[in-house]
């Protein structure tokens, strides 16, 4: 491929000093301008250069590693799970009592007058000064309220399993959009050698009329219509190598890479098809192990934990407080110098909360909840079927038109191949050598699709199924 591309560039070269020589001796005829598709093509041959022999090819398996590993989204997703897990505790529950611990100190500067009934006497106080200290251990224990703290627990518990399904989910998301992306990008690839052999093709028709503009045999009408086709392969090729680089780019963005203008090669050329069960077998896998189902069956039983909640305020509450505490005052005046006091208290509290005048709404509520997460489901199961059976179709659709694209891209270069024999011997003109070309080019053009919209739903099917880690394997 490499020297292909290198004898492609010299023949251009060679081709525009031969053709202004022509020029210079040929003075009655108008002089042609050259087009500078050889400095096109030198550009695109060297990139390919540095891509196919300064870059280490990675694999799909390799992509996914990388990716998964290093990026943020899903670095997020994973924090957001740890703190779901953090949560869901006995102590958050409020399962276990609370045990608080103080201590404090108090002052008082004081003054008085007190004026004696008896005699109108006055006894003047100045500045006497109280003070006191405190510390104490409170224990408080609720060790029934209608089993709402065994609810609050499992709710905790259902929570870090949703928390981890949407982690999967979101594995599975980010799995599928970067495979996609992996096989566009050898789709593109694939798509650029093709515009390089269309517009090698178009050279080679472009030196043939060249020689025969120059013996006089064909006229220069002939000369231009070549060269046109010749730039509008070339333009093509530009274009397309706009496209790959946007797919590398985006590759680079999914991997969380440092430097998004780095080199990247793929090291699958083709795309493969997998073998996937059947239709019965795919639906089946679905209801079992789709992360999306399976969120939905979570998100019903939080719905019943949430009334079982609500209904345990039909249910009396027991607490119990326990303490122990240690009291220092000392006193500026009086009898008492100071007094220390120290002792513990223990207690039980049992109430029954008979009206707050929204409970009976709130259960109500909490049954409706319950009932939306089972429709909930249903229509779920509905979606996934309708999604599933379309995908398959078009799965089956696409396999169908890749085995006919497969036959027609063999005819329509059995066809070039004949065309451009005629072409040589004189029997075809440029005009129907160009259609030989352009259908060779459209059928494979047809054929990368169909794979690559082939391959798309076989991502789909898989992610839908559950089987997407598949392609780590």
């Amino acid at each position: 491929m490499r020297h292909r591309y290198i004898y492609v560039a010299a023949m251009l070269l060679f081709l525009g000093v031969q053709e202004s020589r022509s020029a210079e001796s040929h003075h009655s005829q108008p002089r042609t301008i050259t087009p500078d598709s050889t400095s096109i093509l030198s550009t695109l041959h060297s990139e390919t250069l540095q891509t196919t022999e300064n870059t280490r090819p990675s694999s799909l398996k390799e992509c996914l590693e990388r990716g998964l590993d290093k990026n943020y989204s899903l670095r997020i997703t994973r924090n957001e799970e740890q703190m779901a897990a953090n949560n869901a505790t006995m102590e958050n529950a409020g399962l276990f009592p609370s045990v608080s611990l103080s201590a404090g100190y108090n002052g008082a500067l004081n003054s008085s007058d007190a004026v004696n009934r008896a005699d109108e006497s006055v006894t003047k106080t100045r500045g006497i000064y109280d003070d006191g200290l405190n510390a104490g251990i409170d224990v408080s224990w609720t060790v029934f309220n209608g089993f709402q703290l065994q609810a609050n627990y499992n709710r905790l518990r259902e929570l870090k399993l949703i928390s981890a399904t949407q982690t999967r989910l979101a594995i599975e998301d980010y799995m599928a959009e970067l495979t996609a992306e992996y096989y566009n990008f050898v789709q593109q690839r694939q798509r650029l050698q093709n515009y390089l052999s269309a517009v090698e093709l178009s050279r080679e028709r472009l030196r043939i009329v060249y020689e025969r503009w120059m013996i006089g045999s064909l006229s220069r009408l002939d000369l231009q219509q070549a060269r046109v086709d010749f730039n509008a392969d070339s333009a093509q090729c530009l274009k397309q190598r706009e496209l790959l680089a946007s797919s590398r780019i985006r590759l680079h963005e999914l991997m969380a890479e440092d430097s998004l203008n780095v080199n990247f090669t793929s090291c699958d050329e083709d795309i493969e098809l997998l073998a996937l069960p059947q239709f019965d077998s795919l639906w089946v896998l679905t209801k079992r192990n789709n992360a999306s189902m399976m969120i939905a069956a979570q998100n019903q039983t939080l719905a019943e934990i949430d009334l079982r909640s609500v209904r345990s305020r039909n249910y009396p509450y027991v607490r119990l407080n326990a303490g122990y505490g240690n009291n220092t005052n000392r006193y500026g005046s009086g009898n008492t110098l100071r007094r220390n006091q120290w002792g513990g208290d223990v207690g039980v509290t049992i109430g029954f909360n008979l009206y707050d005048g929204k409970r009976r709404s709130e259960q109500r509520n909490a049954r409706l909840s319950v009932k939306n997460a089972e429709l909930q489901q249903y229509d779920l199961t509905l979606a996934l079927y309708t999604d599933l059976a379309d995908l398959w179709q078009a799965y089956e659709n696409n396999r169908m038109l890749l085995a006919l694209e497969k036959e027609n891209v063999i005819a329509a270069r059995e066809n070039y191949d004949i065309a451009h024999e005629r072409y040589l011997l004189g029997d075809l003109s440029g005009i129907e050598m160009r259609e030989a070309q352009k259908s060779l080019l459209d059928a494979e053009e047809r054929i990368l699709v169909a794979e690559y919209n082939t391959k798309v739903c076989e991502i789909s099917l898989l992610q839908l199924s559950g089987g997407i880690t598949v392609y780590l394997e």
